[in-house]
C-alpha cells in the first residue's frame, strides 16, 4: 500500500518494470501561456556590474521577462535576459527524460553585454527562490552558453561527482574514461566541469537539448550526442552531502534574450539505451 501510496503521489517515480519502458512525453510549455511555471526576477544591474534594486521576486514580472512569442511559425518561450531570474516548473519530478528545443536571440544586458550569450537548464531544482546570488534555486545545471551547452555548474551547494581530468589551463573537462572527481562549492575541484565532446551548433540555429535523470545519475546531451555522464548527485547542506534526485526545472534569465519551445518530459525506468548506462 505505501508503495502505491508514493508511485500516486511522486511524479515520475521509480518503478521496477522492463528495460528502458518509458512513458509517452508530456508537454511542460503549452504553447499558449505559462500554466504550470512560476517566475522569479532577482535584482536589477547598473552598467558598472552593481546591484542597484531589491528583487520583483516571485510571479511579479512586471518587465515581461518570460513570455509567449510566435517564433518561425511556432510558439516559443522567450527569455529576454533583462533582469537575472528563472521560470520554473511548479511540479517535481524524478526518473524523467527531459528535452528540450533552443535558440539564441539578439539581445543582450549588463553585466553580461560584452560577454557570451547564458543562460541555463537547472535540474533537481529545491529550496527557496534566489538561493544562489539572489536569482536561482538550488540545483544542478545543465549550462546553455554560447560555445559551452552541455557543461556542469553546481548552483547553491548541487554536488556531483564527475568522470573529469584537468586541463593544461587548469580547467577540469569531461573524460569518460577519467576517475570520478567531485564538483561543488565547498570541493578544491570548484563546481564548473566542460562538456565534451562540442556538439553545439553555431548561434542562430536551433539545438535540441536532452537531460536525463535516474536516481542519482544524470546525462547531458546537446544534438544527440552525449557529452557528460554526470553521478552521485547531491546538496550540500552545511558539511553534509544530501542525495538529490528529484526536484523542479528551472531555465534561467541570465542577461541574453533565449528562445525555448517543444518543452517535453516523459518518466523513465532505466536510462534509454541509446544514451549507456
Amino acid at each position: 500500500m505505501i508503495r502505491k501510496l508514493l508511485i500516486a503521489i511522486i511524479p515520475f517515480a521509480f518503478l521496477k518494470c522492463s528495460p528502458d519502458r518509458t512513458t509517452s512525453w508530456t508537454d511542460l510549455f503549452s504553447g499558449r501561456d505559462l500554466s504550470g511555471w512560476d517566475t522569479y526576477i532577482g535584482p536589477a544591474f547598473d552598467s558598472a556590474g552593481n546591484r542597484d534594486s531589491i528583487p520583483l521576486g516571485l510571479n511579479n514580472d512586471t518587465l515581461n521577462v518570460f513570455s509567449v512569442v510566435t517564433l518561425e511559425g511556432k510558439p516559443a518561450l522567450r527569455i529576454s535576459g533583462e533582469r537575472f531570474g528563472g521560470i520554473s516548473t511548479t511540479q517535481e519530478f524524478s526518473n524523467y527524460h527531459l528535452r528540450m528545443e533552443m535558440k539564441w536571440g539578439r539581445e543582450k544586458w549588463h553585466p553580461r553585454k560584452n560577454q557570451k550569450r547564458d543562460s541555463g537548464i537547472l535540474y533537481h531544482a529545491t529550496g527557496p527562490h534566489g538561493a544562489d546570488f539572489g536569482f536561482w534555486m538550488s540545483s544542478q545545471e545543465f549550462q546553455v552558453q554560447e560555445g559551452d551547452c552541455g557543461d556542469y555548474w553546481g548552483v547553491a551547494g548541487g554536488s556531483f561527482e564527475i568522470p573529469s581530468r584537468r586541463t593544461a589551463k587548469g580547467d577540469w573537462i569531461y573524460t569518460s574514461d577519467g576517475p570520478l572527481q567531485r564538483f561543488d562549492e565547498k570541493s578544491e575541484n570548484g563546481r564548473h566541469v566542460i562538456k565534451q565532446p562540442d556538439a553545439e551548433k553555431p548561434t542562430g540555429e536551433w539545438n535540441v537539448m536532452e537531460v536525463i535523470c535516474f536516481g542519482d545519475t544524470a546525462i547531458h546531451v546537446v544534438n544527440g550526442t552525449v557529452v557528460m555522464k554526470l553521478y552521485g548527485s547531491a546538496l550540500l547542506r552545511g558539511e553534509k552531502r544530501e542525495r538529490l534526485a528529484r526536484g523542479k526545472i528551472q531555465l534561467q534569465s541570465e542577461g541574453a534574450e533565449v528562445y525555448y519551445r517543444n518543452i517535453q518530459v516523459r518518466s523513465i525506468d532505466s536510462i534509454p539505451h541509446e544514451f549507456g548506462h
